[in-house]
């Protein structure tokens, strides 16, 4: 069974579009009214699609967890994910679906960057690319929310991320489970109006912080570990400093004082950060050997 997922807010004047288009090329057509305001859930129920809802914006994230659970409920053999503000072309989903069927793939990345780069706005490309630096120097379009995944994908990805981040988290945990990803060019339209809810710069402040968060959470031995050890090896040197001044001069200067503090502030912080990335990571290793 194909299925193309939607989340949407407040898009009643495009939803129409999508949800018709996506019934050509699937078995079935799921929204995620992610607590609209306006008829987007109601047209999208009438046109014969399956209506989840939330009863208040609960942001991206979680619209896209709610579909991936359907998707898992459906037994899905391949789901499609698309914006619901009409950006995206649904005659462009039987591309995606022959990428992953003749690559063997498990998520297939419709992307804005490849071929006709010219569609997409100045400023839309450096955010992706300032974004992909955060999540993956290979792909060209880590923000694009057309997608395919395979039976594979759908059940091994469960977000958790609520916000913009959703999309980088999806594909840093493809890239730790081992999954094979690709990219096909696809078509896009910015001349719809306003196609987002969050203006660009949340949008890349939402997803950097929360590829920041993941990574702590997931590495934090290197997250925390490398700066920690920055931190005492700099507070080592000034406690080098202040042996060698106070043996040169045999008494206490203003200088030695600063290099003294200089030397506990810069240990003392170093160790805790240290501490604090040994302690999560002994959680998050509980944490996998209990969910196991």
């Amino acid at each position: 069974m194909k299925v193309a997922c939607i989340p949407a807010y407040n898009e009643e004047r495009a939803i129409a579009a999508v949800v018709l288009g996506a019934m050509k090329y699937v078995d079935k057509v799921v929204v995620c009214d992610d607590g609209s305001t306006d008829m987007t859930g109601e047209i999208a129920e009438k046109l014969g699609a399956l209506v989840i809802r939330h009863e208040r914006n609960m942001g991206k994230g979680e619209a896209l967890r709610s579909l991936f659970r359907a998707a898992r409920e459906m037994d899905a053999d391949v789901m499609v994910t698309m914006d619901g503000d009409g950006q995206h072309n649904p005659a462009d989903i039987p591309i995606l679906l022959r990428a992953l069927e003749s690559q063997g793939a498990d998520i297939v990345i419709g992307s804005r960057f490849l071929g006709k780069r010219k569609q997409v706005p100045a400023h839309r490309r450096f955010g992706n690319k300032l974004l992909n630096l955060f999540t993956s120097r290979v792909l060209s379009d880590t923000q694009s929310g057309f997608r395919a995944y395979s039976r594979n994908a759908i059940r091994r990805i469960n977000p958790s991320e609520m916000g913009m981040g959703v999309d980088s988290e999806i594909l840093m945990d493809a890239l730790r489970l081992g999954l094979k990803i690709v990219e096909v060019p696809i078509s896009v339209r910015y001349d719809l109006g306003k196609t987002s809810t969050h203006n660009p710069i949340f949008h890349t402040l939402d997803v950097i912080f929360s590829v920041i968060k993941l990574t702590s959470i997931r590495h934090p031995l290197i997250f925390y570990g490398i700066p920690g050890l920055s931190l005492v090896a700099a507070g080592l040197y000034f406690v080098y400093r202040t042996l060698v001044l106070f043996g040169e001069q045999q008494i206490i200067t203003n200088l030695t004082m600063t290099y003294g503090l200089l030397a506990f502030a810069f240990t003392l912080l170093g160790l805790l950060t240290l501490f604090t990335g040994i302690i999560l990571f002994t959680l998050s290793t509980l944490i996998r050997k209990g969910l196991d």
